[in-house]
């Protein structure tokens, strides 16, 4: 009886990994869903809506459009693409249902001060769906508070921004939102 009893926790516990494991291989995204598919032809239009230049690193903002040919189902999202000296680029997307919240995230981003808490240091940060983080920390209780963007997938360094580059990048979504709201409108 132990044994039947070790071997349902043993294979339940397998179960639950094997189940978890699944999840975690799906595309985080509805675009990138929509891009995997198979077995269909899918259109994907795209327009740039700006760039942003950073130390080393270009930043680009672009705004997305997928359209399965066989269905006429649309996504709409937009791309953001970081690109270090022309060596390696890193691309997250972000859903269209995901933008108003990004952009509430970055408001108060942009607004906040030391007083969010009591403590001397802190990190204040919002991350999406792709992994593309946004944030806003200080190691000390006075000084500036400095921004950064960071790819939370590969767990990458912080690249630090100025709070105009803060401003600027919001700046590019907003006007990816409104493009994206545009396409959306029934004609």
């Amino acid at each position: 009886m132990l044994r039947l009893c070790i071997a349902l926790i043993v294979f339940g516990g397998w179960l639950a990994f094997a189940a978890q494991a699944q999840v975690t291989n799906m595309p985080p995204t509805e675009l990138e869903m929509f891009e995997a598919r198979i077995g269909t032809v899918i259109i994907k239009g795209s327009d740039q809506i700006g760039s942003l230049a950073i130390g080393d690193l270009n930043l680009v903002v672009t705004a997305r459009e997928f359209t399965d040919v066989s269905t006429g189902r649309k996504e709409y999202g937009l791309a953001v693409e970081m690109t270090e000296n022309r060596q390696g680029t890193v691309k997250m997307v972000v859903d269209y249902d995901e933008l108003a919240s990004l952009l509430n995230s970055l408001n108060y981003l942009a607004r906040i001060d030391y007083n969010v808490t009591t403590l001397p240091t802190f990190v204040a940060s919002y991350t999406t769906r792709s992994g593309l983080r946004i944030g806003a920390f200080t190691s000390q209780r006075h000084g500036t508070i400095q921004f950064f963007l960071q790819d939370r997938n590969v767990n990458s360094a912080r690249i630090l921004i100025t709070s105009a580059q803060l401003a600027q990048f919001q700046t590019l979504i907003e006007q990816a939102r409104k493009s994206l709201a545009k396409l959306r409108a029934p004609s």
